[in-house]
């Protein structure tokens, strides 16, 4: 104890260890993101370039606007599908770049690119394996309910997940705060017995701002967010992360 009674600031090796003691504790619900985590996005990728007259150099530009304005419709207290908001996203980046989509050319090339994704290749083998771990599997994802049940049945994941977990039905889109705690509440679960697999860095650092643990899926071009707590798993794909995770 420290003067007057007040406790000693935890040193930096007392935390580490207080840390790793965490990582020792099973987590009770493993909650996927879904797109680039689980399907590979490549088909996206080249329909939306394909619609952008083949500027493939405008693709991290199209996603970045995408999540931003569901991220402006979350502040505002506004809803849409994702696959409508990437549409949106897909005629501003065309029309900065003299690129001319009409709107119901950009939802048709969205919501075509977005449909038979095929999962990873290593996806099914590592759900499988936590599956039979005895996890509890549940998907979260920003797209919604109708769209991510198709994806399942298209990419052959339904029967991996306990449950699918969708922000439409809270309205606002990750990484706000208020999207992790109603999906740890919806599975009955405290935020610490949640950790969130996802292969973008917004992702999981919105999930241990909440509270969750977080294993990041390092897929190519996908990086951590300097500023955000560091994620207690770090692979490259998720066999690695189930690998570690089954020793729990």
């Amino acid at each position: 104890m420290g003067i007057m009674g007040t406790t000693e600031p935890i040193s930096e090796n007392a935390q580490e260890k207080e840390d790793l003691n965490l990582t020792k504790i099973r987590p009770k619900v493993l909650f996927f993101d879904v797109n680039e985590t689980l399907l590979d996005l490549t088909q996206v990728r080249a329909q939306v370039a394909q619609a952008l007259e083949g500027r493939d150099d405008l693709l991290a530009l199209w996603f970045t606007t995408m999540l931003q304005y569901s991220l402006v419709m979350t502040t505002s207290g506004q809803y849409d599908h994702f696959a409508n908001i990437g549409a949106a996203a897909l005629q501003m980046v065309a029309a900065n770049n003299n690129i001319d989509i009409t709107q119901a050319k950009a939802r048709e090339t969205v919501v075509n690119a977005l449909r038979g994704l095929p999962a990873h290749p290593e996806v099914k083998a590592a759900l499988a394996q936590l599956k039979s771990d005895g996890y509890k599997l549940v998907s979260f994802t920003n797209s919604s309910n109708e769209a991510v049940k198709k994806q399942f049945e298209s990419a052959g994941l339904t029967d991996y997940f306990d449950e699918r977990l969708s922000v439409e039905d809270i309205g606002k889109f990750k990484p706000s705060k208020a999207t992790y705690d109603w999906a740890a509440h919806k599975m009955g679960v405290k935020p610490s017995e949640a950790m969130l697999v996802a292969a973008h860095g917004w992702d999981v650092a919105g999930a241990s701002w909440a509270g969750w643990r977080a294993a990041f899926v390092s897929r190519p071009g996908q990086q951590l967010f300097p500023l955000a707590a560091k994620t207690e798993i770090n692979e490259p794909d998720l066999q690695k992360i189930a690998a570690i995770l089954v020793k729990y």
